[in-house]
């Protein structure tokens, strides 16, 4: 059986045969924000953990970063080398769950990712692929659906079950997907429990998918 956390494989065909996205082609503005803060220059090595259908890859691609992109989703990284061939090399399927990449990054980010995860031994993977992939000095930004207060956890037996979800183009029938919410506390526990150190925490918001997403920037 498919790990719970694939099952935005079937969501993403199930779209894309219908000829539309999944989501919004909107960027997250924290991303460039932080890019920005912590002075990340575009000739050093950045990674994207869940990149998607490329909302916010395309946006650093061509702005100049160098960039990998990755997803464990096949169709994603299809649909990505199709819809933006002139950076197609830099889209790539992973696991980071089951997989390592042989190579540290400067800057990794990923967008509402870790809310996917939901046993404690795979959100503890997520951490530890990141801490293991981070050049000494290097930062990530991780960022979560949630309020910061309030706690909650789907039953991931219950992923790849069709259910009608709404879209911008209508209802539309799709697989089921997990979700866990945590708590600010919950989230810095986890992070510190992972051996990262925490630069900052916060709210912020990537309308119009996400009105509210918690963050955190962490080093190594």
């Amino acid at each position: 059986m498919e790990e719970y956390y694939k099952a935005y494989e079937e969501r993403y065909k199930t779209a894309h045969e219908k000829g539309i996205s999944w989501s919004w082609d909107v960027g997250t503005p924290i991303v460039m924000e932080v890019l920005e803060r912590y002075r990340i220059r575009k000739d050093q090595a950045l990674l994207e953990l869940g990149c998607g259908e490329g909302r916010d890859a395309r946006r650093l691609l061509e702005a100049g970063y160098s960039l990998t992109a990755a997803d464990v989703s096949q169709e994603a990284i299809r649909y990505c080398r199709e819809q933006i061939p002139a950076f197609g090399q830099q889209f790539q399927i992973l696991d980071f769950l089951q997989q390592d990449m042989g190579c540290q990054f400067d800057f990794i980010y990923a967008v509402a990712v870790i809310h996917m995860l939901v046993p404690d031994e795979d959100r503890d993977g997520f951490y530890q692929f990141i801490r293991r992939h981070l050049n000494p000095g290097g930062i990530a930004l991780i960022c979560s659906m949630g309020n910061g207060a309030q706690e909650m956890q789907s039953d991931i037996s219950q992923a790849f079950m069709l259910q009608e979800r709404e879209h911008e183009s209508g209802p539309i029938l799709v697989a089921a997907t997990s979700c866990r919410m945590v708590s600010f506390d919950s989230f810095e526990a986890e992070i510190r429990r992972n051996a990262l150190i925490i630069l900052e925490t916060g709210l912020t918001e990537a309308p119009p998918e996400f009105n509210q997403l918690m963050y955190a920037v962490v080093t190594v």
